[in-house]
Parts: structure tokens; sequence; C-alpha cells
């Protein structure tokens, strides 16, 4: 290969690596932002997680 054609596809490899790294960001920022989203409306608030607590069924398994 040439070195122009080197110095192009060396840039090429750039671009897309900072394309990817922009997407990844944007991404995480987006299902963070959904996830918390979800917390905070309360939609976990009947879940089988908060049923447990309630009874006290943490040590479920340990000896006793």
């Amino acid at each position: 290969m040439t070195e122009a054609a080197k110095q192009v596809a060396k840039r090429a490899e750039e671009r897309l690596d900072k394309i990817a790294e922009t997407f990844r960001e944007r991404f995480e920022g987006l299902t963070t932002a959904q996830f918390t989203d979800v917390v905070k409306k309360g939609r976990f608030a009947g879940s089988q997680i908060q049923g447990r607590a309630e009874t006290g069924g943490g040590d479920q398994g340990a000896p006793r």
C-alpha cells in the first residue's frame, strides 16, 4: 500500500473510532436516563423484591 493510501485508511479508522465512541456515550446516557426514570416513577414498587423485604425473607437459605 502506498503512503497516501495508508494515511487515508488511518484517518478513516480514526473517524470510525470517534463515531463508535460517540455512539457508546449517547447510548449509555439514554439507557441510564431511562432506568433512572423508571426508578423515580416507582415502577418497581409492586415488584417481588419489595414483597420479600416486607415478609422478612432476607435470610432465606441461611442456617439458623
